[in-house]
């Protein structure tokens, strides 16, 4: 499974609607994958959301300590990829942290996704949390 950024937050975060799903969901999960990109957007929405910064500062280290999680460092090729994989979707929405994750979801052959976000859908993935 992937972790994307959303779905470390309802881990993270108790009030977030999916916590408990989230929970579930990454405790039954035999391989979980993330990548530099979402640790970054991780801090990002964690401030935005107004939670305090240590505690998340702390969640993203936990993450990078967890032997459970695979932790891929993106490079310099990976991020041209995945900007040539956005400039082939004008149409769509997708952000630069979504186009390495579709990426490593298909170099990995990972279907599911711990997210809430709808794009994961778009792209053919499961999106394990929604209403």
């Amino acid at each position: 499974m992937l972790l994307d950024t959303s779905g470390l937050l309802c881990l993270h975060h108790r009030d977030e609607p999916f916590h408990e799903e989230a929970t579930s969901f990454f405790e039954a999960a035999w391989f979980k994958l993330t990548h530099s990109y979402v640790l970054a957007e991780f801090v990002a929405l964690a401030e935005a959301r107004g939670l305090p910064r240590e505690p998340a500062l702390q969640f993203v280290a936990a993450v990078m300590d967890n032997p459970e999680i695979e932790v891929t460092w993106i490079d310099e090729g990976q991020h041209r990829t995945a900007l040539r994989f956005l400039q082939e979707r004008l149409d769509k929405t997708y952000s630069l942290c979504d186009a390495v994750s579709f990426l490593l979801m298909r170099e990995f052959a990972i279907t599911e996704a711990l997210t809430t976000d709808h794009h994961f859908e778009q792209e053919g993935f499961v999106r394990l949390l929604k209403p």
